[in-house]
C-alpha cells in the first residue's frame, strides 16, 4: 500500500508540472489577445483620424499637431468605447466578440485546469484524506478554486481580458508552490481530525479565490481610471489650445498618451469597480463563515473559541480589512482610487496571511508542514 501511495503522490506531481506548463501558455496566448487588442484599437482610432483630419484641417494647425497621433481620444469617444465594452462584457457567450487568441487562452486554461483537478484528487487520493491539510496541499486547491471561479464566472461576464493576470498569477503561484512547499504525505495531526477540516479550509479557499478575482479586477480599474483621467485632460488640453489658436499657430504639440490601448476594449473603471465590489463581497461572506468555522472548530479542538493566536487574528485583521472596504464604498463614498487600493490592500493581508504567517510566525495553527 505504501508503494501505491507513494505512486499516486508522484502521479499529482506529474499533474501540476502538467497544469503550470499549460497555464503559461494560456498567459502567453492572453497576453497576445491584449495585443491584438491594441492592434485593433489602434486601427480604429487611425481610421477615426483619417476621417477627421478635413474637419481638423479648418481649427487650424495648433488642433491639427494636437489631433495627430493614434493614442489621442476625446472625451465622448472614450465614453462609447466603454459603453460598448460593457455591453460586450455583459452580452452572453454566443453574442461576445470573437478574439481567437482569447480563446485559444481559455481553452488552454480549460485543459489546464483539468490537470490541476486530476492533481488534486490524485494526491487526496494518496493521502487518503482531503487534500488541503498543509499549505503545499492549501496552495494546490486554492490555486485550483481560482481558476474555476474564474471559468465558471466566464459564463455569466466575459471577463477574459482577466485572463493574462489569472493564468499568471496560478502559473506563479502554483510553480513557487511546487518547488518550496512540497512535502511528502503524512498523517493527520490529532487538531486537524475534525469535519471542520473539510468545511473551514475549503471555504476559505473558496473566499481568497473570489478575493483574486477582485485584486484583478482593482488593479485593472486602476489602469483604466488613469487611462480616463489622461483622455480627460487631452481633451481639456486641445479645448485650450483651439481657444489659443490665433496666438500660438505655430505650437507644435506632442500627441497624448493615454496608456496601453488594449483598455479601449475594456468596460470602465467605474464598471470594473462594480464587478470587482460584487466578488468582494460574496468573498467577504464566505470569509465571515471562515472566521466564526474557525472558532467552533478552535473550541472542539481547544476549548476556547478564541486565544489571540497569529493565525486567528491576522484572519481577523483579513475581515475588518474587507468589511472596512465594503462600508466605505456604500455608505462613505470610497469609489475610484481609494476603493481600488482596499481591495489590493485585502487581498496582500490574504497572501501574506498564508506565507509569512504560515512560515515565521509560531502558534497554535503551525499546519505549514515545512520543516
Amino acid at each position: 500500500m505504501p508503494d501505491a501511495d507513494f505512486s499516486l503522490d508522484s502521479v499529482s506531481v506529474l499533474l501540476v508540472w502538467t497544469a503550470i506548463a499549460i497555464y503559461a501558455l494560456a498567459f502567453i496566448a492572453y497576453a497576445v489577445d491584449l495585443a491584438r487588442r491594441s492592434d485593433l484599437a489602434a486601427k480604429a482610432q487611425d481610421a477615426k483620424t483619417r476621417a477627421a483630419a478635413p474637419a481638423r484641417a479648418l481649427v487650424g494647425a495648433g488642433a491639427s499637431a494636437s489631433g495627430a497621433g493614434g493614442d489621442v481620444v476625446s472625451v465622448a469617444q472614450l465614453r462609447a468605447e466603454e459603453a460598448a465594452a460593457l455591453e460586450a462584457v455583459e452580452a452572453r457567450p454566443a453574442a461576445r466578440p470573437r478574439y481567437v487568441w482569447a480563446r485559444i487562452g481559455t481553452s488552454l486554461t480549460v485543459l489546464g485546469f483539468l490537470f490541476h483537478v486530476g492533481a488534486d484528487i490524485t494526491r487526496g487520493i494518496a493521502a487518503g484524506r482531503v487534500p488541503w491539510s498543509n499549505m503545499y496541499e492549501f496552495a494546490l486547491t486554492g490555486t485550483m478554486l481560482i481558476v474555476a471561479v474564474y471559468l465558471v464566472v466566464l459564463f455569466k461576464y466575459d471577463l477574459r481580458f482577466l485572463g493574462t493576470f489569472i493564468t499568471g498569477l496560478v502559473t506563479v503561484l502554483l510553480g513557487g508552490t511546487a518547488i518550496w512547499f512540497y512535502t511528502t504525505v503524512v498523517p493527520l495531526s490529532d487538531p486537524l481530525k475534525s469535519v471542520w477540516l473539510v468545511i473551514h479550509v475549503f471555504v476559505a479557499s473558496l473566499a481568497t479565490a473570489l478575493f483574486a478575482l477582485a485584486f484583478a479586477l482593482s488593479v485593472t480599474q486602476l489602469l483604466q481610471a488613469r487611462r480616463e483621467r489622461l483622455a480627460v485632460a487631452a481633451e481639456e488640453a486641445r479645448g485650450a489650445q483651439q481657444a489659443d489658436a490665433e496666438a500660438s499657430t505655430a505650437a507644435d504639440t506632442a500627441p497624448a498618451k493615454t496608456g496601453p490601448r488594449f483598455l479601449r476594449t475594456l468596460p470602465s473603471a467605474d464598471a470594473l469597480e462594480s464587478l470587482a465590489y460584487r466578488f468582494a463581497i460574496i468573498g467577504f461572506i464566505f470569509w465571515t463563515f471562515t472566521l466564526i468555522a474557525g472558532s467552533i472548530w478552535a473550541n472542539d479542538a481547544w476549548g476556547r473559541y478564541w486565544g489571540f493566536d497569529t493565525k486567528e487574528v491576522w484572519t481577523l485583521v483579513i475581515w475588518v480589512l474587507y468589511a472596512g472596504y465594503i462600508h466605505a464604498r456604500a455608505t462613505r463614498g470610497w469609489r475610484g482610487t481609494r476603493s481600488a487600493w482596499l481591495s489590493i490592500v485585502g487581498f496582500g493581508a490574504v497572501m501574506f496571511n498564508f506565507t509569512i504567517v504560515n512560515m515565521f510566525f509560531k502558534g497554535m495553527h503551525v499546519y505549514s508542514g515545512l520543516s
